[in-house]
């Protein structure tokens, strides 16, 4: 989920599914050390050149690896082949133009709305946006199949539970309530907007997969990874749109 190095040498556990509960708690941490990466930031560079350090931070922390799943699917669902060619582009390592488009829109909006937020000295949204994000990805993860015999998503594909959905829900609004209420002193009608931008990007989760179904019967690895960048644009922007107008 991250390049964060961990000396723990776990082995292979057959039960590592079960890990999905803890990906809004692994989103949390990213957004955590991208605030405190944003916070040092402001103090040398002003509102743009920081939101660009923190998306250059959020990258490095996880290795590209979901924005490579989202150039991937791009390139793969948009480009109008059947099924199985689709997959089969899905795999190839060379940026097509749809993929090299939709990184770039991606990085550009989501650096334009942190620099609002940064702006209306709502830097703390920047804790939120990858924890909402991964809540949101188990929508992918939840009654689904693969296409793919092999690949990297297969673990997770499909193996959500209701009680892991339910637990994530609750303590992703246990951590959002009282960050926002206790740390930064947000107004109840704020984080009522916040709750309520769990249900936007669920919402678009749940649309999404529903398009990708349509285009490929299943969830890929490379989906899991567009579904978290795509979610936490649509946190920003409905943040946007809803608190920071």
């Amino acid at each position: 989920m991250t390049r964060i190095p961990i000396k723990a040498d776990m082995g292979f556990d057959e039960e590592f599914h079960k890990s999905i509960v803890y990906f809004p708690l692994v989103g949390f941490v990213i957004g955590l050390i991208s605030f405190i990466i944003g916070s040092l930031a402001i103090q040398i560079f002003d509102p743009f050149i920081t939101s660009i350090i923190i998306v250059a931070g959020e990258v490095i922390l996880t290795g590209g690896l979901h924005i490579d799943g989202l150039g991937d699917t791009f390139d793969a669902i948009y480009s109008n082949r059947d099924k199985e060619r689709m997959l089969e582009i899905m795999k190839d390592s060379r940026l097509g133009t749809n993929s090299l488009l939709a990184i770039l829109f991606l990085v550009l909006i989501k650096i334009g709305l942190l620099n609002s937020a940064i702006n209306s000295n709502l830097m703390c949204l920047i804790i939120f946006m990858p924890m909402i994000s991964r809540l949101g990805v188990i929508v992918m993860l939840y009654k689904t199949v693969t296409p793919r015999k092999v690949g990297m998503g297969n673990i997770f594909i499909g193996k959500a539970t209701k009680g892991m959905f339910i637990t994530a829900i609750l303590y992703t609004i246990v951590i959002l309530v009282v960050i926002s209420k206790f740390v930064f002193l947000s107004t109840t009608l704020n984080i009522i907007k916040l709750l309520l931008s769990i249900v936007a990007v669920m919402l678009f989760d749940y649309l999404f997969k529903n398009h990708i179904y349509k285009k490929i019967d299943g969830v890929t690895g490379d989906i899991l990874g567009c579904t978290i960048e795509l979610g936490e644009l649509i946190f920003l922007l409905f943040s946007y749109i809803v608190i920071l107008i």
